[in-house]
């Protein structure tokens, strides 16, 4: 994604295992985003995620995917325990405490939002290159420029 200047990030979550109300209900309202299991979401939250980045929350794999939460980082990454956990699906046989694999980060949401559909974010010109709509694009955590940005906050204020 070379030439692209990240200002936030769009983060997927299928919400039969987090939704933003499963989050605005913990303490804090925060999650740690565990397993993300692709090199490119990991070196995301590893390399580029810092704490206060505005998040994107967005439901996938459900009757309507789409942003319905505004948030940020909330930590810096640290290890993802679910790899260690042999009785979790999210288990790695190779990653060691020592030598951990997979990191996450926390996610905070600040407040839920009128669902964005992929259809509304279609709509929007400067969020024609989103990763989220790209055929076959399946990252769970995707960069968002800072146009983009502005762009879905102007439809979430012209919707409230």
């Amino acid at each position: 994604m070379a030439g692209f200047d990240t200002y936030a990030w769009l983060m997927k979550s299928e919400p039969s295992e987090v939704s933003v109300d499963d989050v605005l209900a913990m303490e804090g309202s925060k999650v740690g985003w565990f397993g993300v299991r692709n090199y490119q979401a990991r070196n995301f939250m590893r390399d580029k995620c810092k704490i206060d980045d505005p998040v994107l929350f967005y439901h996938s794999s459900c009757k309507e995917p789409g942003i319905v939460g505004i948030g940020r980082i909330a930590s810096k990454p640290y290890p993802d325990p679910t790899q260690f956990d042999d009785h979790d699906e999210y288990y790695d046989p190779k990653a060691t405490p020592e030598k951990p694999r997979w990191v996450q980060v926390d996610v905070q949401v600040l407040k839920k939002v009128k669902l964005v559909t992929l259809a509304d974010l279609r709509a929007i010109p400067e969020c024609a290159d989103m990763a989220v709509l790209r055929k076959g694009n399946r990252l769970s955590i995707t960069p968002v420029t800072e146009a983009q940005w502005n762009a879905i906050q102007k439809i979430l204020i012209d919707e409230a």
